[in-house]
């Protein structure tokens, strides 16, 4: 194996951009702070790792959070061009609360049966009033009934990986059998907010009125002007306690908080923005390589051309504590002594390896960036006598 140092990652810092990146959780000597709430995640959305937590894995019933399940659910199904946002949706008996006591006391569009609007109103309904009802009539429409969207909710929990998930409403409002965590929570939030940017910014609105009522989303730190909160969702049963999911942006940095469990709705916006500034004042996202771009150049053996081009096959992130930026360090390791063509372009030939001083933060594959076909007769006996004599 050979092992290449590369430059400092003080002097690879870039702009900000949508990449995917690990799910690790690294330790780092940061006190966070005191939370009061059942369970919690803070996780830094670029790279998906997890800045604090506490009780992350635990299975709490997710109440109104459910519905950010229900809006990527009806988000795919644009995104499929199985129908379009701008589709109108004829709302039934079953999605209006007039005698339904399933909806009784809870959050409601206040549609009434017959009424017609687009997908659009309805999933801002859903985001921004928290309506029971526009849920049953987005269901409804893009699968027939509750039972077979539900069906489609459970389908993507296992796509995204949601290991300690499940849903038996499309609503949230509590039903034997469902539940969910903060880390999972979190994970469906960053796929959302790293979808199509006409989906997320649905859940940065302030208030919707329909049927003649005026109705602001219950997410009281999107008019916080520090933290610059652009979503997500907040939820409450008696069960649930008091939850909340927000995500906010801060230059290059963008951070989603959970909070599961907490004491009251003022409670859990206060929790959250605890997390917020914490990971604000003492964490940035960094971009350590760009994807396709030429890290060094390595020998080849026996090919043509002589030299192949490497580096990372994605665009690569990591948040670290401000203090540490000057002191991350990068180096690559090829996988053999010798490297020998043919090789592939995308072919992994050996890894990329980030320290924080002497501890390893994460490791990326090494790719040629390049196919380097066989050389010809003469440069492959060339090569031999080279490595033999």
């Amino acid at each position: 194996m050979k092992t290449r140092l590369l430059v400092g990652c003080s002097f690879l810092l870039v702009g900000f951009a949508h990449a995917r990146a690990d799910d690790n959780a690294f330790s780092f000597p940061l006190t966070p702070p005191s939370v009061d709430a059942a369970s919690r995640v803070l996780m830094d959305a670029t790279t998906g790792q997890v800045l604090t937590q506490g009780n992350e894995n635990e299975r709490r019933n997710p109440a109104s959070l459910t519905k950010l399940m229900t809006g990527y659910v009806v988000d795919r199904a644009i995104e499929s061009h199985r129908i379009s946002s701008d589709d109108i949706v004829t709302v039934g008996k079953d999605a209006w609360a007039a005698g339904n006591q399933v909806f009784k006391g809870s959050s409601l569009m206040f549609l009434k049966p017959g009424d017609k609007l687009s997908v659009r109103d309805l999933s801002r309904g859903v985001i921004i009033d928290s309506g029971n009802d526009a849920c049953v009539a987005l269901a409804d429409y893009v699968a027939g009934n509750q039972q077979n969207f539900v069906a489609l909710m459970n389908h993507y929990v296992k796509t995204l990986g949601l290991t300690n998930t499940h849903f038996e409403t499309v609503h949230g409002l509590d039903a034997p059998g469902q539940y969910s965590t903060a880390l999972d929570l979190a994970k469906l939030s960053r796929d959302i907010i790293h979808g199509k940017p006409e989906f997320y910014q649905l859940y940065s609105g302030k208030q919707l009125t329909w049927n003649g009522i005026t109705q602001q989303n219950r997410n009281g730190l999107l008019w916080d002007k520090t933290l610059h909160v652009d979503g997500l969702k907040t939820g409450h049963t008696e069960t649930a306690g008091f939850n909340l999911i927000a995500s906010s942006v801060n230059g290059s940095q963008r951070l989603i908080a959970v909070i599961m469990g907490g004491k009251s709705s003022r409670g859990r916006e206060e929790q959250a923005r605890k997390l917020l500034v914490w990971g604000q004042n003492n964490f940035t996202t960094i971009q350590l390589f760009h994807g396709g771009k030429t890290i060094n150049h390595e020998r080849v053996w026996y090919g043509d051309p002589q030299q192949v081009n490497v580096g990372v096959d994605k665009d690569v992130y990591l948040s670290v504590p401000k203090d540490d930026v000057k002191q991350i360090t990068a180096r690559y390791v090829i996988d053999h002594k010798n490297l020998e063509a043919p090789i592939k372009a995308d072919e992994q030939i050996g890894t990329v390896q980030v320290f924080d001083k002497d501890k390893k933060l994460a490791s990326y594959p090494l790719v040629a960036l390049q196919q380097v076909k066989q050389g010809g007769l003469f440069r492959r006996i060339s090569d031999y006598l080279s490595l033999k004599l």
